[in-house]
């Protein structure tokens, strides 16, 4: 009979309105779910009735069905936080994290690093990224970031670099002696240097003008700290020559003498470059480094490379996902670098919980690379990706849907006051 098919279709009608207001209030629950993105239920009808077979028109509807349920992929705001493991992307992209089930993704950026020192997500799945060599330098493998809980090595001074101006005013009327070297020379100053065990010394560096545009200088450190060296006096470890053009510049750099033997166990005639600039005769311009000018002798500017041992004292991510540890030697190294997957469907990504999801099928392979790059989107560090549900939109939506449930179950009703009208045919 004709008039019970209205029956199924108001049942179909009510189911895929029920199944509606699950996604509605799935939506609603996780209103302030990082990373969470609304999701909306889209219908088809049901194959109809044919009345005249395939000459087309004439048919009817045998109610509705729930077709898909797509995630709306719109951006969600990112709100700055106080945590440094805290990450937002905006764009496209993913953070890809790997547990015991696999591979999988999310947008839910709430890191922190569990006791072993992994990156980790709330539900402990590791975060990859791209590890970095010994030097800091970011290679193209993929692997758990981790930050190293041992303390790292000393390194010992293999270079020392000094921007210095000479006063070409001075005469060239003292004589260097190491027992009153700050009245026996014309310009002092003093650097840092390490040994190969990471301790540090400080090297007095007298200068003395021997010649027009010609200089001597000194290193000296306390004889105490070098083989061989008595308490109390000191003690040269370096000498060497310099020379300048008429116009000032640096014309050449020599070392005369070298003997950095310090105590303690440390390696014996370390081997230390002194860079005073781009000399002319080692294929310089001159320009850059030391000079010899008309002005008070001064030191602008230097550096050396070494470092005594250290640990970590924080850790700290940039808006490129680049993961930077900052150690108690004063030192910084980059560890690794966050990676990004993008997916040419990512609306097909099938969720498994805990803010992730996993590949299927229909989503496509994971690209996987670095922030900024081929449309994975933008990182911001100390930020979290909020929750794209509109819940303003999501109760409009509700009511719609209930209303739509009522008035399915309205034609049940309606359809069963029918199917009495005819019982009542018979009596």
């Amino acid at each position: 009979m004709g008039i019970l098919s209205s029956l199924y279709t108001g049942v179909s009608g009510m189911t895929a309105q029920g199944e509606a207001l699950g996604v509605i209030g799935d939506n609603i629950a996780n209103a302030n779910t990082i990373g969470f993105k609304a999701s909306r239920a889209e219908f088809q009808d049901i194959i109809s009735k044919n009345l005249k077979g395939i000459l087309g028109g004439n048919q009817i509807g045998r109610g509705v069905k729930m077709s898909a349920v797509n995630p709306i992929l719109s951006q969600g705001n990112v709100d700055a936080t106080d945590k440094s493991t805290d990450l937002a992307i905006s764009g496209d992209g993913y953070f890809k994290v790997k547990g015991s089930d696999g591979d999988s993704f999310t947008r839910d950026g709430s890191f922190h690093f569990d006791r072993e020192g992994f990156l980790v997500t709330n539900d402990n799945q590791r975060v990859q990224g791209f590890a970095a060599d010994e030097k800091g330098n970011i290679l193209n493998k993929l692997a758990d970031i981790k930050f190293p809980r041992a303390m790292i090595p000393a390194k010992a001074t293999k270079d020392i670099k000094l921007d210095l101006n000479l006063d070409s005013r001075m005469e060239p009327n003292k004589k260097f002696n190491i027992k009153d070297p700050y009245s026996t020379s014309h310009y002092s100053t003093g650097v840092e240097m390490y040994d190969s065990q990471g301790n540090k010394h400080l090297m007095s560096m007298f200068f003395n003008k021997v010649a027009d545009r010609q200089w001597e200088y000194r290193g000296v450190c306390d004889g105490k700290e070098i083989t061989g060296g008595a308490e109390g006096q000191m003690s040269e470890v370096l000498a060497g020559k310099l020379e300048f053009t008429v116009d000032g510049k640096l014309d050449s750099q020599k070392i005369t003498s070298s003997k950095f033997n310090f105590k303690g166990g440390a390696l014996q005639d370390q081997e230390i470059k002194m860079n005073f600039g781009d000399a002319i005769r080692d294929g310089g311009k001159g320009l850059e480094g030391t000079k010899q000018y008309g002005k008070n002798s001064d030191l602008i500017s230097w550096n050396q490379d070494g470092a005594a041992a250290g640990t970590i004292n924080s850790l700290s991510f940039n808006d490129e996902g680049v993961l930077t540890a900052v150690y108690s030697n004063g030192q910084a190294a980059d560890l690794s670098q966050i990676a990004l997957a993008k997916f040419e469907n990512p609306e097909a990504l099938f969720k498994v919980g805990n803010n992730r999801l996993k590949e299927s099928r229909d989503s496509g392979s994971a690209y996987v690379g670095n922030p900024g790059t081929a449309g994975r989107g933008k990182l911001f560090a100390k930020s979290l990706e909020r929750s794209t549900v509109d819940l303003a939109t999501e109760f409009v939506n509700m009511i719609q849907n209930q209303r739509g449930f009522q008035a399915n179950s309205k034609t049940i009703t309606t359809t069963d006051e029918l199917l009495n009208e005819v019982i009542q045919l018979k009596r």
